[in-house]
């Protein structure tokens, strides 16, 4: 996974491209997020009257902690987002369905932020939302779907519990599907429970790999489709195009969290690499810093991206996940074991820094990047 530091860019004749000007504002999100946080804090006195209470640390954390006597119970709900348009717009430049991939990554969006507070995930909701009854009439891509939306949950070992599948005309535009996932998990035992006490100075920190893109930073991929000649068709790498590159699966990484539970390592803090790109690595509210030594191999169609966008490794790495899918800090001791354990697992991994003391930010050293506490705003 190790490979030496990537470049910045050469300068492109066209202007620089920034996730902004693809439409996604954080500074224009982040704020309601932040409003509707506090709102909801204020209704978890209602689950006193049930015997019940909340983990309040969970709360700006990627899942919400339920405490429920012996055990706790995590729940999340996440949205695909705009990669489906990508699917849609190949399989009519190539007649080829990718909704199998597709599926995978919406139960990676839900699963993939559940296991970072230390959860097994139990059961998967669907939400596929149409613009029309029609959609559903393509019996290949919907059967492409189901299969896929089976397959994802085969790998996590969770049960599909089942969902709503609403044709919604006037809402979602015509031809279009709108997909998303829910997941619950149990903590248990409580110990395995990870929203950051146990982070503190001297933690390694231990990345596991992308498969690409993932599905976030698809609005800018598909704003950049404007620039390219061949568009979605374009070559990022020989007899690899573009559009199939961006439309690799996300991956699944909670094969990884069971197999480190199950082999006694306690993951101290996780952060799944989303939206935000690497500055997810700052999200656990104490003021420490992380200090990257080594970074991941970048994959095309990163390389790519960023080539193309004309963006700098701040903005790249500030947006996209840049070969980093998933962070984990575990005790140094740990961290080597750490890296096989995700390698037998089929997920690359490397030991990429480590947690000092000091002010809340990221160095990226052999990129010579730096972001700061006030890089990231989720609480």
């Amino acid at each position: 996974m190790q490979a030496p530091a990537a470049p910045s860019p050469a300068p492109s004749a066209a202007t620089p491209l920034s996730y902004e000007q693809a439409g996604v504002v954080y500074d224009l999100i982040d704020p309601l997020k932040v409003a509707a946080q506090r709102a909801a804090a204020a209704t978890a006195t209602h689950l006193g009257s049930h015997g019940f209470s909340e983990v309040a640390a969970s709360r700006g954390e990627s899942a919400y902690v339920l405490d429920v006597g012996p055990f706790y119970l995590a729940s999340i709900v996440e949205c695909l987002g705009s990669k489906a348009l990508v699917a849609d717009e190949m399989q009519r430049l190539t007649g080829r369905s990718h909704y199998a991939g597709i599926a995978q990554d919406t139960i990676a969006m839900a699963i993939n932020d559940l296991i970072t507070v230390g959860a097994t995930p139990l059961v998967v909701q669907a939400y596929w939302a149409a613009g029309g009854s029609d959609w559903f009439a393509d019996n290949d891509r919907a059967q492409a779907l189901v299969a896929g939306w089976k397959a994802a949950c085969d790998t996590c070992k969770v049960a599909w519990g089942g969902g709503e599948t609403p044709a919604l005309a006037g809402i979602v535009e015509a031809g279009r599907i709108d997909l998303a996932a829910s997941c619950t998990g149990i903590v248990s035992p409580k110990q395995r429970l990870s929203l950051g006490d146990a982070l503190a100075p001297g933690d390694a920190i231990v990345l596991l790999a992308s498969s690409g893109i993932h599905a976030n930073g698809l609005s800018l991929a598909r704003k950049l489709v404007e620039r390219l000649p061949q568009g979605y068709l374009t070559e990022v790498a020989p007899g690899l195009r573009y559009g199939e590159a961006l439309l690799a699966p996300t991956m699944l990484y909670s094969p990884v969290t069971e197999a480190l539970w199950a082999a006694g390592i306690g993951v101290h803090y996780a952060a799944n690499i989303t939206g935000h790109g690497w500055r997810k690595l700052l999200r656990h509210p104490k003021a420490l810093t992380y200090r990257i030594d080594a970074v991941p191999a970048v994959p095309p169609v990163l390389q790519f991206i960023q080539a193309q966008a004309g963006q700098g490794n701040e903005e790249a790495y500030g947006t996209l996940n840049m070969g980093a899918g998933f962070a984990l800090f575990v005790a140094a001791a740990d961290a080597e074991r750490t890296v096989a354990i995700a390698r037998a697992q089929g997920v690359e991994a490397l030991v990429a820094g480590r947690v000092e003391a000091g002010e809340k930010q990221l160095l990226i050293e052999p990129l010579g990047v730096r972001f700061g506490a006030d890089a990231l705003h989720l609480r």
